[in-house]
């Protein structure tokens, strides 16, 4: 039994007219109930603007949102500035997704945090720091994974566990330093899998034995050998496995 179709309603609620179209020509494919850009439903004006891609300029300004952010997927990218003031923010996302990159500053303070999220991940890495305090944390995350590195420093100290933890999975080296004690297990867990060997020994201690497990499992012989009397079983086995991988001789390589 094939699925009934929604009726062919436009976005006030009335049947679709297709007399009073501006649609209504010979130059332009359609189909009432599958591809029109009348309709309110979705699927259908994407179809209508998929087949008349040409035409999608002529629509920026219709007062249904669904047809203007539809119609800005397939219209000129040198139009969707007019649009960056749009009242509705899936049109404002939509333009953020395919604005040239040197228009995106002006969405950076865009009040719905689905557009910022879109500006933080297209902004050039070099200006994606303007978000670096952003009220929604999902953008903050963003602005640490993009972020260049001499500028991460500013993200370690974020109140978001999340942006915390990007921030470990990218810092360098001794740079991980500042993340040693932070309160949240997953960041200091992060920092062990990253961390140099002189910052292993501090993170040994570490209150968590999740945390210490993964220091088990990229210490040094003599941190090894420390960790096997660790209270935690699960910490003391790591450790033996260390120990017996640095046991195991290097293979070499025949000329």
């Amino acid at each position: 039994m094939s699925e009934e179709r929604p009726a062919a309603l436009d976005y006030t609620g009335r049947a679709v007219d297709c007399d009073d179209c501006p649609a209504n020509r010979p130059s332009v494919r359609c189909r009432v109930g599958y591809a029109c850009a009348q309709d309110r439903y979705a699927p259908r004006i994407y179809r209508f603007f998929d087949w008349n891609r040409d035409t999608a300029d002529d629509w920026l300004g219709h007062p249904y949102f669904e047809v203007r952010a539809i119609a800005a997927v397939f219209a000129n990218v040198f139009r969707l500035s007019a649009l960056m003031q749009d009242p509705d923010e899936t049109v404002r996302t939509m333009v953020a997704t395919r604005l040239p990159a040197r228009l995106l500053t002006g969405l950076v303070a865009d009040p719905h945090r689905e557009v910022r999220i879109r500006v933080a991940q297209r902004l050039p890495p070099s200006a994606v720091r303007l978000l670096r305090h952003d009220p929604d944390y999902l953008v903050r995350v963003w602005v640490a994974r993009r972020i260049p590195s001499a500028g991460l420093a500013e993200m370690v100290d974020d109140p978001e566990p999340q942006v915390r933890l990007e921030a470990a999975r990218r810092l360098q080296g001794r740079a991980l330093r500042r993340l040693l004690r932070d309160r949240d297990l997953g960041v200091r867990r992060a920092v062990a899998e990253r961390a140099p060997p002189g910052l292993l020994t501090e993170l040994a201690t570490d209150p968590a034995w999740e945390v210490r497990w993964e220091v088990a499992r990229r210490a040094t012989a003599s941190l090894a050998v420390q960790l096997t009397t660790d209270e935690e079983d699960a910490v003391c086995a790591a450790a033996a496995e260390r120990l017996a991988e640095l046991a195991r001789p290097t293979p070499t390589v025949s000329p």
